[in-house]
């Protein structure tokens, strides 16, 4: 009896650690306390990855193979049976008492087994200074949309740290611990927060630090809650894993045999170890030991060896994917290396002899620029031959703000791509965006790609979508998006520009500007005036929803891009205004773009997402002390204007790559410059000698600056956007 009664207690031990272990009930309490109770959930077996909605009594039941098509199944139900749309712009909602009824099973499934999600550029343009808390709601909208398989790169640092000293940032201060580095020296090579990225990616050394020892106590930290809570998911993290990359002056410190590099835009690079040098494995070995205690094991890695090279021509390609390879698979046998599909890489060389499985190629343009075939622009047309590879969506670089899409473009790569025989590997999709937290509606679109088997029209999703997103369906509304989606968010085949239309506001001033940045390769692709018709069409019906968040955010980012393309339609009246010597009309049109400007800084003001201050505040919120957050305030600024130094911002050409339309710096660094260069041409008009501004001059000390800026909504979204509107367009 004794001992029925103690397994009678293990068993239902055993059940409660297990259902309080649940990641779905944790998740459903996140979005709204109670919602647990709400759905029933049911594991079930299934060959290819599945979610089923049915109902039992007043429950809707949700089944799936795995947590993540659980909840992607948990994403579905909430758009299209609720009208609930969860998204970055607002992870928490209420749900209606009892819950609208499946009439019928519905079932979903994909033999897309593999959900891919970041680039390492979305680590620091727009995941720099995340905690916890926000890395939480993330982890939670990649369940909801399916992402099994995301890009951890958290805290790699930490490896070399500990092992240059001794023999992911704290990855890589463990690791250049262990082979020699002083702290001193490992703080001159790791990068600061912001710029993370590129150090990982073998661009530049030391910028934006050094870091304090409380950043790699903190980093690694996050990562294992991180780790912890994807696993939990049955979401599998990929790692950075190692190709090379040493200090550049390892020659000397260690007595290597290495590869130096160019300056990259006046930064110094970090040097590179051949793989085929007879002491690589010795130092892959150390990094992913140092991984490995500090993470764990994982069956994917990362890398991009040769990445935007111009010096590897000499390179025996061959033999260094198979040291690459030789590496990470000692570590663990099973392993996958992950490799992006960007320009040259991987190189045919590289790869053509090794096996299928070995890698997972992001094809990382694939909506408007694929690499592998359709025709190939990299003459890859026979694909990637053996190889699995992901069909991936970048649409945004540099974290920029504006409405921006490729929707026809998508939908006709994605469905030939799905068809074609020559993609046989297609394992599944990625999102590979510079930057994240933009344009909700492109990021639905694809995620539901894999679990639509026939192809569809943008025209019959978007109802679906609007209804999703609101939770009404609202003739004016339709018709605001989809004037939308057939122009701005319809960028044509041929067009390659680089993410959204760079806001006229956000340049460098000069008689002939176009785009902000000098990498974008932006063209004409939309009638201005279309964005100022939709605008007038949300602003007409913003009255009936007040209150609806995700309505209230997209009415704020419309009236926006009206204010941005009217802005750029004054920009060009003022310039003929200035060539053909009309002083009054000149003084009018240069206030009216000042005013718009302005306008715009106070739309944006009334939501924390289009704030300065919310990334200063992230960032200040990381430092542990005054120095430390003055660094990391530093750092965001920096990134988001000047880039680097002035070689950087002048010659190199990266200042304003990550420009931001957001209240703040709109009017404290955009207006100054912009103000000042109007007044230079009304100096001429007035006969005065022609004055060359020094930009670097007048954006460093913003750069430096310490005033506050406040991540908290002033106004009401919808009185501000009717106000400044109207006010615009007259």
């Amino acid at each position: 009896m004794k001992t029925k009664l103690c397994l009678l207690i293990l068993l239902i031990v055993g059940l409660s650690v297990q259902l309080s272990a649940n990641p779905i009930n944790g998740l459903l309490e996140r979005i709204d306390k109670g919602a647990s109770k709400k759905f029933v959930i049911e594991f079930k077996k299934g060959a290819d990855d599945f979610f089923e909605l049915d109902q039992k009594g007043t429950k809707v039941v949700v089944r799936g193979n795995n947590y993540v098509n659980i909840a992607t199944g948990i994403n579905w139900y909430l758009k299209y049976y609720a009208g609930i749309q969860l998204s970055w712009n607002g992870m928490q909602a209420k749900l209606p008492q009892v819950l609208p009824p499946v009439p019928r099973k519905e079932r979903h499934e994909t033999s897309l087994s593999l959900r891919y999600d970041f680039n390492y550029c979305t680590y620091s343009y727009t995941m720099a200074f995340w905690d916890w808390e926000r890395w939480e709601k993330e982890i939670d909208w990649m369940a909801l949309h399916g992402i099994n398989l995301p890009l951890a790169a958290v805290g790699q640092e930490c490896i070399w740290f500990n092992m240059l000293q001794t023999g992911m940032e704290v990855v890589w201060y463990n690791l250049l611990k262990r082979i020699g580095y002083t702290t001193e020296e490992i703080n001159e090579f790791i990068s600061g927060p912001a710029f993370m990225a590129w150090w990982q990616m073998n661009n530049l050394e030391g910028w934006g630090g050094p870091n304090p020892d409380s950043w790699y106590v903190q980093q690694e930290a996050l990562q294992k809650k991180i780790l912890k809570r994807m696993r939990e998911y049955g979401i599998k993290p990929v790692f950075p894993g190692y190709s090379g990359m040493v200090p550049h002056d390892a020659d000397e410190k260690l007595g290597l045999n290495l590869t130096k590099s160019d300056l990259w835009n006046g930064f110094t690079r970090p040097a590179f170890l051949q793989p085929t040098d007879v002491r690589f494995a010795e130092i892959a070995d150390l990094y992913y030991q140092e991984q490995e205690k500090l993470f764990g094991k994982v069956d994917y890695y990362s890398m991009d060896p040769f990445h935007e090279a111009e010096n590897a021509a000499s390179v025996d390609f061959d033999a260094a994917g198979k040291a690459i390879m030789a590496a990470m698979k000692k570590v663990n046998p099973k392993a996958t290396w992950v490799v992006q599909g960007w320009t040259e890489n991987p190189r045919p060389e590289m790869i053509k002899n090794m096996q299928n499985g070995d890698l997972l190629i992001l094809d990382l343009f694939s909506e408007c620029r694929p690499m592998w075939g359709i025709p190939s622009i990299w003459k890859r047309d026979k694909g990637y031959e053996q190889h699995n590879w992901l069909f991936c969506m970048l649409l945004n670089f540099g974290g920029n703000v504006g409405l921006h899409g490729r929707m026809d473009q998508l939908l006709d790569n994605f469905y030939l791509t799905k068809n074609n025989p020559l993609a046989v590997h297609l394992k599944g999709i990625g999102l590979t965006m510079e930057g994240a937290e933009n344009n909700p509606m492109m990021f639905e679109l694809m995620c539901e790609l894999p679990w639509r088997p026939e192809k569809f029209t943008k025209e019959e999703w978007l109802k679906d979508y609007l209804f999703a997103r609101y939770g009404v369906r609202d003739e004016k509304i339709e018709k605001a998006w989809t004037l939308l989606a057939n122009t701005i968010y319809n960028c044509p085949f041929g067009n390659n520009q680089q993410g959204p239309h760079e806001s006229i506001f956000c340049g460098r001033p000069s008689l002939n500007n176009f785009q902000a940045s000098s990498w974008s390769k932006m063209k004409n692709y939309y009638d201005p005036t279309v964005t100022e018709e939709a605008a007038r069409l949300m602003v007409e019906v913003a009255d009936k929803y007040r209150g609806n968040n995700n309505f209230e955010y997209d009415l704020v980012d419309i009236v926006r891009q009206s204010l941005s393309d009217k802005g750029r339609i004054v920009y060009n009246r003022t310039i003929a205004d200035f060539k053909s010597f009309d002083k009054r009309s000149f003084a009018r049109d240069s206030r009216k773009f000042l005013d718009i400007l302005l306008a715009q800084d106070k739309l944006l003001g009334t939501r924390s997402e289009f704030r300065v201050g919310r990334w200063i505040e992230q960032a200040r919120n990381l430092g542990t002390t005054p120095e430390e957050k003055d660094l990391y305030e530093w750092n965001a600024r920096v990134q988001i204007t000047t880039w680097g130094n002035r070689v950087c911002a002048d010659d190199g050409g990266l200042r304003d790559y990550a420009h931001k339309e957001w209240n703040g710096i709109l009017r404290d660094f955009y207006y100054k410059r912009w103000a000042a260069y109007w007044q230079t041409l009304q100096d001429q008009l007035d006969g005065k000698p022609e004055v060359k501004l020094d930009y670097y001059a007048m954006e460093e000390p913003w750069t430096l600056a310490k005033n506050p800026y406040s991540s908290v909504p002033e106004g009401s979204c919808v009185d501000v956007a009717k106000e400044v509107f109207e006010k615009a367009m007259r």
